[in-house]
């Protein structure tokens, strides 16, 4: 809120309005702590649009089903790993830019394993440091959300199977019914193979990126981030959850 500033003229007073003005501007705006999308962006299924992205990138239907408080988590807890790292610098989350990503399967999308690298690099930063810490740091928040994301990923394909189990004993149940079952377990298991790929794709980021940073301002501090690389690696090619491919085949990272 702006309190009224006493003033003699307009060459005061303009000054004080074009303030006024752009706080309030800003205030309305504002994005959330540490880049996050705003709290008023934010709602329960926000992100519902992933059943549909990808089962409509493979040629499928989606559910009409509401989503289950599981699969409410699961979609969620996806979505952080789907979205490119350090693809949102933190000017753009004032405007609250969430934006729904095409899934691995569109034939449109390409994979550019040198992207995540090359903004590292570009970007200002105080030193090369910096540069290595901001890794550093990306990978390590992929670690810390690898075990809640595919927690919730055993948890959605058990429940799934106990609901394949289930539809030849449900009476009278409707081809639409069954097709909308069918419809969500598929979802659900591309949605879980989506992360996974993502997953492969940032760790060949990560290590191109790393490549670049060692030859272009070598450090100590490369090891530690060469080490946290391996362990993600090593957790996504043994993840506790392996979801069957339903169009009979898994997206493969190339480059």
């Amino acid at each position: 809120m702006c309190l009224p500033i006493r003033t003699t003229g307009v060459r005061r007073s303009l000054p004080a309005l074009a303030l006024c003005l752009i706080g309030a501007a800003l205030g309305g705006c504002s994005g959330g702590d540490f880049g996050r999308t705003r709290q008023d962006f934010r709602n329960d299924d926000m992100h519902s649009w992933l059943g549909a992205e990808v089962t409509g990138s493979v040629g499928l239907k989606a559910s009409q089903f509401q989503l289950t408080d599981n699969e409410r988590q699961l979609r969620d807890l996806a979505y952080p790993l789907i979205e490119p790292p350090h693809s949102r610098p933190a000017w753009k989350s004032v405007f609250g830019d969430y934006q729904p990503l095409p899934s691995p399967w569109r034939q449109k999308v390409v994979f550019d394993r040198t992207t995540y690298g090359r903004t590292l690099i570009d970007e200002p930063h105080r030193s090369h440091t910096s540069r290595y810490q901001q890794l550093i740091e990306d990978v390590r928040d992929d670690i810390t959300r690898f075990e809640p994301f595919f927690a919730s990923a055993a948890r959605v394909i058990e429940l799934d199977r106990k609901r394949n189990a289930s539809l030849k004993m449900v009476s009278e149940l409707s081809p639409p019914e069954r097709a909308d079952a069918i419809a969500r377990m598929e979802e659900n298991s591309l949605i879980v193979q989506w992360v996974q790929q993502c997953l492969e794709r940032r760790i060949s980021s990560y290590r191109w990126a790393l490549e670049r940073l060692v030859i272009q301002a070598p450090d100590n501090i490369a090891a530690e981030a060469d080490r946290l690389i391996g362990e993600l690696a090593a957790q996504t090619a043994n993840p506790p959850v392996a979801a069957q491919p339903v169009i009979g085949r898994a997206v493969t990272v190339k480059g």
